[in-house]
């Protein structure tokens, strides 16, 4: 979600619209909200957006920057690696919201496994994290795969509904699809851009 070249309490507000339109997107309930201690964050506007949908709302610690390193291998894995590292103007921001809506949410979900860490200790009680040919699934998969899982569905989604999503396109085809889109993307936002994408 880019704000920039607006004052904080409109930045904000971006923020809050687009924070609840991603929470929208999971087709589960959301319990939790975690983040870091960023201003656009910790505010009355997003806590009271997270009071509404009834989600708890908690944050990191004090320069722990270990507390978010899922989220920044995410960063790493998919954001930086399918949108660059150069800066997007923030008259792109609701095209680049619709580019992640409609292409590349779908093809991360549905079409892309990633590994899921069987965790076991050791001797010594340390962690050892393993990943075997079956913890490669992509998300959807996995969510299909934990107890009760249909029982955490929002009230209008079934798993019967969102197979019809999933099988819709070969893993192939989506990720085609995906990548055509985002080349199309990023030439717009590189033609138009004062601050040009870089791109790896």
């Amino acid at each position: 979600m880019a704000s920039g070249g607006v004052c904080e309490q409109d930045r904000r507000a971006i923020f809050s619209a687009g924070l609840e339109a991603i929470l929208h997107q999971f087709p589960f309930q959301i319990l939790g909200f975690h983040s870091d201690n960023g201003s656009e964050f910790i505010n009355h506007t997003v806590a009271r957006l997270l009071e509404k949908l009834r989600i708890e709302f908690t944050k990191s610690r004090a320069n722990r920057t270990q507390d978010h390193a899922l989220v920044e291998g995410k960063n790493g894995a998919i954001v930086r690696k399918h949108i660059g590292y150069g800066h997007i103007a923030s008259e792109h921001a609701e095209e680049v919201q619709k580019f992640y809506t409609a292409h590349l949410n779908p093809y991360l979900n549905f079409h892309r496994p990633c590994g899921f860490a069987t965790v076991s200790l050791d001797a010594r009680g340390k962690r050892q994290r393993q990943y075997q040919l079956n913890d490669y699934r992509t998300p959807y998969e996995k969510l299909q795969s934990l107890p009760q899982a249909e029982q955490s569905l929002k009230q209008s989604l079934s798993f019967a509904q969102l197979d019809k999503l999933a099988h819709q396109m070969s893993d192939t085809e989506c990720a085609a699809k995906m990548s055509a889109a985002k080349l199309k993307l990023l030439r717009r936002c590189k033609t138009e851009s004062p601050f040009p994408l870089r791109f790896q």
